[in-house]
């Protein structure tokens, strides 16, 4: 198996900026279309558990949009050809706690989809 083939890492490095752009953007279609469209998709919150596409969308809808923020440190490695993860730390305006963010993404035949992510903040209890 090959780790961080650079022409994989590629892909997913700009799949990860693609999901960030959208995210701060609140860009809910672009935001779904990186998500795998299935029930096994998972996704942790710093305040809700969310299991299948389905929750996630509709906790999307009614979020009104992201909290803005800038990236810290961003760790993308691959596995093979069709599974990555990417590790980001993040700051929200305002704010010096710093945040966490993990993702598993997997090539699918339409690209690049987060099945599991988990957000967090340091600090929290919850």
């Amino acid at each position: 198996m090959t780790i961080d083939d650079p022409q994989v890492l590629a892909e997913v490095t700009a799949a990860f900026h693609a999901y960030e752009a959208a995210l701060m953007a609140d860009d809910i279609p672009a935001m779904d279309a990186l998500f795998h469209d299935a029930p096994t998709t998972v996704r942790y919150g710093v305040g809700e558990v969310l299991y299948g596409i389905d929750a996630i969308r509709e906790f999307r809808k009614g979020r009104g949009g992201s909290p803005q923020r800038t990236l810290g440190r961003v760790a993308i490695a691959t596995y093979g050809r069709d599974l990555a993860t990417a590790d980001a730390e993040f700051y929200r305006e305002g704010s010096q706690r710093r945040g966490r963010q993990s993702q598993t993404w997997v090539r699918f035949a339409d690209g690049w989809k987060v099945v599991s992510a988990h957000v967090s903040l340091e600090g929290t209890t919850a």
